[in-house]
């Protein structure tokens, strides 16, 4: 079983210039400035869009929404970029006409849970049809762990658990691992196995799909890589 903690980094902070604007926008009352400034107020989804819709969140600041908490994730570098790619790569012509793969976009989880994994694998839908995707949608998540590889084995990995999410894989570019986590009870996965080099992974939705690990993870980076 997963004994993840579950403790979140500090929510990102607000100005009093952005508190102005959150009143403005129809998001928080006026006596909810000294809980938002304290870092005490929660949102749900739909207070977290009409923020980004005001531009009172930058499209270009990395944030999810995680319990109501606007989470500040970790900075993207070229080697967890270029290993997102190289999994979309793999991904991509052996699922086609089977599900949608998603990268770095949505999922909402609940009410107040928005994360955004780096890669989700999804149920396939009509190109007219638009909206949020839902744990029912999901096949399985795959998060790229470098520098993030704590928090996305943590609490992130407990909040996929709580919300059904059938199956979750770290894909640890620095141990040039797959860890594998199914069968989700309560806020851990009561199945887990790692991956290493020489081994394939198939994914429970798609158990005809093998993978070979050597493929999946991207060659070890050069010097002038950045890797957090």
């Amino acid at each position: 079983m997963t004994t993840a903690a579950t403790q979140l980094p500090a929510p990102r902070p607000f100005t009093v210039d952005e508190c102005k604007a959150l009143i403005a926008a129809g998001v928080i009352a006026e006596g909810e400035q000294v809980a938002v400034l304290a870092g005490k107020r929660r949102f749900n989804v739909l207070e977290y869009l009409a923020m980004i819709e005001a531009g009172i969140l930058e499209k270009e600041e990395r944030l999810e929404l995680i319990d109501g908490e606007i989470i500040i994730m970790s900075p993207i570098g070229e080697y967890h970029e270029y290993g997102t790619d190289h999994l979309t790569m793999e991904l991509v012509p052996v699922l086609r006409g089977r599900a949608t793969v998603r990268i770095q976009g949505s999922i909402r989880l609940n009410d107040r849970s928005r994360p955004e994994p780096d890669v989700a694998v999804l149920r396939p839908r009509p190109a007219n049809e638009m909206g949020p995707y839902f744990p029912p949608d999901v096949y399985f998540l795959i998060e790229v762990a470098d520098s993030s590889l704590r928090r996305d084995s943590g609490p992130k990995l407990a909040r996929y658990a709580e919300a059904g999410i059938p199956e979750v894989w770290i894909a640890n570019l620095r141990a040039r691992e797959v860890i594998a986590h199914a069968d989700p009870s309560g806020s851990e996965y009561t199945t887990i196995r790692t991956y290493q080099s020489g081994e394939s992974i198939s994914p429970g939705a798609f158990p005809d799909v093998s993978l070979a690990i050597d493929d999946f993870l991207p060659p070890a980076p050069g010097p002038d890589v950045e890797i957090a």
